[in-house]
C-alpha cells in the first residue's frame, strides 16, 4: 500500500526546503566571495607566512563549498521527490521514511536503516 502525503502537509515542507535552500545558495556565494584566491587585487609575492594563510583559507573555503554542495543537493532531491509524489519513501528501499525522522531532517530520501547500510 502506497501512502502519499496530503498537500495541505508537504506544502509547508516544500516551503521549508526551498527557503533553506536559497539561504544555502547565498552561503555558498558567500563562502566563495571570502575564499582568498577569489581576491583579483590578491598579491603573489606574499612571504611564507602570507601563503601559508591564503593556502589554508583557500582550503578551508573549498571545504565548506562542498559540504554546502552536498547539501544542496539533498534539499534538490527532496524537493524532487515532493514534486514527482515520492516524498517520504525511501529512495533505496520504497519503505516509508519514519516520519519522526522527517520532522528532524525533512530533506531526507533515505530510511534510516538504509542510511546504516
Amino acid at each position: 500500500m502506497k501512502i502519499v502525503f496530503p498537500n495541505k502537509l508537504l506544502m509547508p515542507i516544500k516551503s521549508f526546503l526551498e527557503r533553506e535552500l536559497l539561504r544555502l545558495k547565498k552561503s555558498e556565494k558567500n563562502i566563495k566571495s571570502n575564499d582568498p584566491f577569489a581576491d583579483e587585487s590578491r598579491s603573489t609575492e606574499n612571504s611564507l607566512e602570507e601563503d601559508v594563510d591564503e593556502q589554508i583559507g583557500h582550503l578551508q573555503a573549498e571545504a565548506k563549498v562542498g559540504f554546502v554542495n552536498k547539501q544542496i543537493v539533498q534539499l534538490r532531491k527532496a524537493l524532487t521527490r515532493i514534486k514527482i509524489g515520492k516524498y517520504g519513501l525511501c529512495e533505496k528501499c520504497g519503505q516509508m521514511i519514519d516520519t519522526d525522522r522527517l520532522a528532524v531532517k525533512p530533506e531526507a530520501t533515505i530510511c534510516i536503516k538504509c542510511e546504516k547500510e
